[in-house]
């Protein structure tokens, strides 16, 4: 069998692996001269900046791709668990250690709030049951079919799917500093906390089951050492080129074109690109022949874009934890703006990554690294981000300056930023959405793009546009998905 991967992210490259690992003859296409997708790393006057995931969840998902081949994950990776997990800064500045140690979790909960104690035992509680039904038993079963999303509906409900994570987490604590907090993960797959399904609040016992790591070297050394491995192991990868087109007949996928007219002929196609993307700019043009497809693909809502902004600074920051989440004061009217009114605000909530914090490696002797992550409205919002760019960049320093590091501004010796139109433009994603489509109820399984195309035979999706969704475990499990269908 003859299979071609379309694009090098976590998905991608777990596709090919497993392929590769059940006979398979793979290729993997990249247009980018190096591999990783969301995952690239950017180097940069001795300082190296990982391009998107930094929060490592769930390892097993990455471990079990070189034990496929019976190689040990230790042998091309080093990955290290990080005691606090994240620090948050309040509007008041107040600041909160959040780990898995559950008893300074709990000391600092009664700090602030003495009766949510109890709620958060029980919201942790409800997370595990949660966790149980929707990672360890779906997150890689196929859902292409409605009787597979008929058969879990009753278990679903019983798990009160139909709220919004902020509204579950809020039926167990009263705080709103709390509400906040633990409440927070649905922005780190895209999703809005007021409107993602609470399924999604299985990422709060997902982190506990197996803590948060970080890869020494950076993220990209993940990637590199599955690069290696694909090497060891006998899949062709091609860097550089960007395929053009799928080329099918009759519905049955044939080949692609490169960017170079070259075709290559195949059986399967997976594509770790997004699926608008795909469907609209890649296939015939007669991909919504299917009324009902069209009608989907249509009512899709995409998830916030991002500003990213890395810089590296002239003297260290040791206050500055590895990962910095700061709360804005308007926080529900701020991702009302982002989601709804597809509009700037300058009262904005950001996560700050510090990798040296953890690894030395990350920036020359003496110095820091960052990255700050801000989300703001996708490209629906028409923003011209040749003008906004420059303008949000200093609003971010400004902010930072203010709440965390005193002197940024002339401390800072490198930098440069992502907007949504790198996302649109670079990466292929639709609307320069950062995580694909939304993580809501009406979009979630059987209502993603499917795994396997509900229009092409010989066409299938991983990554974070299809099932289970976005963020690293996401995206691996969705190969595994592939596993069972392919």
């Amino acid at each position: 069998m003859n299979s071609i991967v379309i694009g090098s992210g976590f998905g991608g490259i777990a596709a090919a692996l497993r392929l590769k690992a059940k006979g398979h003859k793979v290729t993997l296409i990249e247009k980018h001269p190096d591999l990783g997708g969301r995952a690239r790393v950017f180097r940069r006057n001795g300082f190296t900046y990982d391009g998107g995931p930094t929060v490592i969840t769930a390892p097993y998902l990455i471990n079990e791709l070189f034990e496929l081949f019976k190689k040990n994950p230790k042998d091309y990776i080093e990955l290290s668990p990080l005691d606090i997990w994240y620090q948050f800064v309040f509007e008041d500045n107040s600041k909160f250690n959040y780990s898995g140690d559950e008893v300074k979790m709990k000391k600092q909960i009664e700090k602030i709030s003495k009766e949510d104690v109890n709620g958060y035992e029980k919201l942790v509680t409800f997370t595990k049951k949660i966790f149980d039904k929707g990672f360890t038993e779906l997150a890689d079963v196929p859902f292409d079919k409605p009787s597979v999303m008929m058969q879990q509906l009753p278990a679903l409900i019983k798990l009160k799917s139909y709220k919004s994570v902020y509204s579950l987490v809020s039926s167990f604590i009263k705080n709103e500093k709390l509400r906040r907090m633990l409440s927070m993960h649905p922005l780190l797959v895209g999703g809005n906390p007021f409107t993602t399904t609470s399924i999604y609040g299985l990422i709060l016992y997902l982190e506990k089951k197996w803590g948060i790591h970080y890869s020494m070297g950076g993220t990209g050394n993940i990637i590199k050492g599955l690069e290696q491995l694909m090497n060891e192991v006998g899949i062709e990868i091609i860097k550089g080129r960007e395929v053009k087109k799928i080329i099918s007949n009759k519905k049955k996928i044939t080949g692609v074109q490169l960017d170079n007219q070259i075709n290559i002929e195949t059986n399967n196609v997976i594509c770790n690109a997004d699926p608008p993307a795909v469907y609209e700019k890649m296939l015939n043009g007669d991909s919504t022949n299917s009324f009902l497809f069209k009608w989907k693909k249509n009512r899709m809502e995409y998830s916030m874009g991002l500003f990213v902004y890395y810089f590296g600074t002239k003297k260290t920051y040791d206050n500055v934890e590895h990962h910095t989440i700061k709360f804005g004061n308007r926080y529900k009217e701020h991702l009302d703006d982002i989601f709804d009114n597809k509009k700037l605000n300058n009262d904005i909530s950001y996560y700050l990554h510090r990798p040296s914090a953890t690894d030395k490696s990350m920036a020359p002797d003496g110095k820091d690294c960052f990255y700050v992550l801000v989300p703001v409205p996708n490209n629906q919002s028409k923003i011209n981000w040749t003008i906004e760019g420059e303008k949000m960049k200093n609003l971010v320093i400004d902010k930072m300056e203010k709440d965390l590091m005193p002197k940024l501004r002339e401390n800072i010796v490198d930098d440069f930023y992502l907007t949504p139109d790198y996302f649109e433009k670079d990466l292929n994603t639709k609307y320069g959405s950062g995580f694909s489509i939304q993580p809501k109820f009406s979009q979630s399984a059987y209502f993603r793009f499917h795994n396997k195309s509900e229009i092409y035979d010989g066409l299938y999706f991983v990554g974070a546009g299809t099932h289970p969704g976005a963020g690293v475990p996401g995206v691996l499990s969705s190969a595994k998905v592939l596993d069972k269908i392919l």
